[in-house]
């Protein structure tokens, strides 16, 4: 089995730091986009994390999740959210890791292994291209 290396940086949300994004993404293979759906401006924060992080960097929908996450006592509606088109497009989970944290874990652990499975891909058609 191969292994992998997985580092996961936490932006929080802060576009003061934005000066510090390209180191963030360097070589990036994966983003996960945690929000509050409860919050409206969230939801258009997230196009411009999409921009930044997914679009700019050409990942695939799968190397992409968003976690709606929802907080104690909030209203945990899990039905559609008004997302921008190339957003609704992205895997989205709903989260309440008090009611159902093994949810998010599989979750997650799902998006992870398709991470590793599209790195090993293109992995296996560079080593095949400098083959042939």
């Amino acid at each position: 089995m191969k292994s992998c290396e997985v580092e996961l940086w936490d932006c929080s949300g802060d576009f003061k730091f934005e000066s510090c994004w390209p180191a963030l993404m360097k070589d990036c293979s994966g983003v996960v986009v945690v929000f509050n759906p409860e919050i409206p401006n969230h939801i258009k924060e997230i196009e411009s994390w999409h921009s930044m992080f997914i679009s700019s960097q050409g990942l695939q929908e799968s190397q992409c999740l968003l976690v709606a996450h929802h907080k104690p006592g909030g209203t945990a509606a899990e039905g559609r959210l008004a997302l921008a088109s190339q957003l609704s497009r992205l895997p989205l989970i709903h989260s309440d890791v008090e009611e159902e944290p093994e949810d998010v874990r599989r979750a997650f652990c799902s998006y992870l292994g398709k991470v590793v499975n599209t790195l090993s891909e293109s992995r296996e058609r560079e080593e095949m291209s400098i083959i042939t």
